[in-house]
């Protein structure tokens, strides 16, 4: 299942049914769980701790030092959950002492080709980035959302659960859970009713998530009146609603309108 010409660290620790391919490099600090799959002449470098299952595939790097001109040497570390899918030529690079020195991901994502995870990033789980989509450093991206190809996300932003991005999308600021935004720089073109269908949301849900949606950016109102009214509205305190008032209230670099 090893192929003879793959380099293995005698400190990595390989669980059980893995496959590694011709000229890939499993470093010093690597920890590989049970019935992963590395692809020809990827390079896995530690402190990395990966899951089961998970399907990396050739020219892969994850586990390098992070791009950050204020990096010296410190331990970081990389980890990643279970079933994810890692692509040909795709990064994904340790924490810096700056943030939680920690890079985590979570399960069953996709990473298509070329895209890119920078350091201190918290990816959720049921993630797609597409081709060539790059997540800045210290970016957060919560559960089920899908990142077109070409994407980039600016450091500190965070992108909210279910929310869909279009390509070539340039996110400086964070994007409200459930919404669809496209644009440089992005804007938003209402909820991902697509994606919140195929989550099974209900329709009482749903509708209150459209009634969220119109108080808070087609209203007309400031941000803050907004927020006070959605708030007094009993009929949509629903916990789809709640989850989107307290992300945006807790937003550092603002909100996407």
């Amino acid at each position: 299942m090893i192929h003879s010409t793959a380099v293995i660290d005698d400190d990595a620790r390989i669980g059980n049914d893995v496959e590694i391919g011709p000229y890939a490099c499993i470093g010093t600090g690597v920890t590989l769980g049970d019935g992963c799959r590395v692809g020809a002449h990827a390079i896995l470098e530690g402190p990395t701790e990966i899951g089961p299952e998970n399907d990396i595939g050739p020219h892969a790097v994850l586990g390098r030092p992070p791009q950050d001109l204020g990096y010296r040497g410190e331990p970081t570390r990389l980890e990643m959950g279970a079933g994810n899918i890692v692509r040909e030529f795709v990064t994904i690079h340790r924490g810096t002492p700056k943030d939680r020195g920690l890079t985590s991901v979570g399960n069953h994502n996709m990473f298509m080709a070329y895209s890119h995870v920078g350091h201190d990033c918290i990816v959720g789980n049921h993630v797609v980035l597409a081709n060539g989509a790059t997540l800045a450093g210290h970016v957060t991206v919560e559960d089920r959302v899908n990142i077109a190809g070409l994407c980039a996300i600016h450091q500190f932003a965070r992108i909210g659960e279910y929310a869909m991005l279009g390509g070539g999308t340039m996110a400086p600021m964070d994007i409200p859970p459930y919404t669809m935004a496209s644009g440089n720089h992005a804007r938003l073109f209402g909820l991902n009713r697509r994606g919140l269908k195929r989550a099974g949301l209900g329709s009482e849900e749903q509708q209150a998530l459209r009634s969220a949606y119109r108080i808070l950016f087609k209203s007309g109102l400031r941000l803050e009146q907004a927020l006070a009214q959605l708030q007094e509205e009993s009929a949509l305190q629903t916990p789809h609603v709640r989850h989107l008032i307290g992300f945006i209230q807790s937003s550092k670099r603002g909100i996407t309108r």
